[in-house]
């Protein structure tokens, strides 16, 4: 069993989170989106469109994804391709809803007097969206997007900014998301204490050389393992 790595009495300052597949499951979302976007189109595969935003020929969110499976499918038109964006991003927020006890696990950390930040590479116009509609904006002191720091995770600079908004050392706070390379690689080089959201990482990436100091089947478990407990 691990050790808790904080009480209420002293260590934890922070709680720096990822927020896509950390906070809610963004990819079982966009899946169906991508369905309802083909249902549309009454052609293709919705699994080959999905795979189109994984490329890295465009953003992960960029509709150009969209644009490009359709010039594939030779199926292409203008107010097509605006009905397919409003589809996909309309389905996508409908379905994003927190994990089970993430809320609760939030208000927990925040009972407890720790800080909470978001640190995501989402655009900050998603991320609040989605943050909005989980409910969940209110818990966090800052969310920190590439607009604000300047650069996308594994850089360090959304880590740091978030640190300095929340005036929180490295060594007393704790980096949770779901990537070990963009999330618990920075933040265990920085010093941080590192959760590694495993429930949510849906490639089962494994990087045998990246060891995060808790790894979490649930959000849920975070709070025990910080050494905070209901009252």
């Amino acid at each position: 069993m691990q050790k808790p790595y904080g009480t209420r009495h002293t260590t934890v300052e922070a709680v720096l989170c990822d927020m896509d597949n950390t906070l809610f499951d963004l990819v079982r979302a966009k899946r169906e989106a991508c369905r309802c976007v083909i249902d549309y189109l009454g052609t293709g595969d919705p699994e080959l469109l999905f795979l189109q935003f994984l490329r890295g020929v465009h953003g992960f969110e960029d509709y150009a994804n969209i644009r490009d499976y359709m010039n594939d499918l030779e199926v292409y038109e203008e107010r097509a391709f605006e009905v397919c964006c409003r589809t996909y991003e309309d389905v996508k927020l409908s379905l994003v809803e927190a994990y089970p006890g993430v809320e609760e696990t939030l208000q927990q950390l925040r009972d407890a007097g720790i800080a909470l930040a978001v640190v995501t590479d989402a655009e900050a116009t998603q991320a609040r969206r989605r943050l909005t509609k989980t409910g969940l904006i209110d818990y966090f002191e800052t969310v920190v997007t590439p607009e604000v720091s300047g650069r996308r995770k594994p850089e360090p600079d959304s880590l740091l900014y978030a640190l300095r908004r929340l005036d929180a050392a490295p060594a007393r706070s704790v980096m949770v998301g779901d990537s070990l390379v963009r999330d618990i690689a920075p933040g265990r080089d920085l010093g941080m204490v590192t959760a590694f959201a495993a429930y949510g990482d849906w490639r089962d990436s494994s990087v045998p050389e990246i060891k995060a100091d808790i790894v979490l089947t649930e959000f849920a478990e975070l709070a025990g393992h910080l050494g905070i407990t209901d009252r």
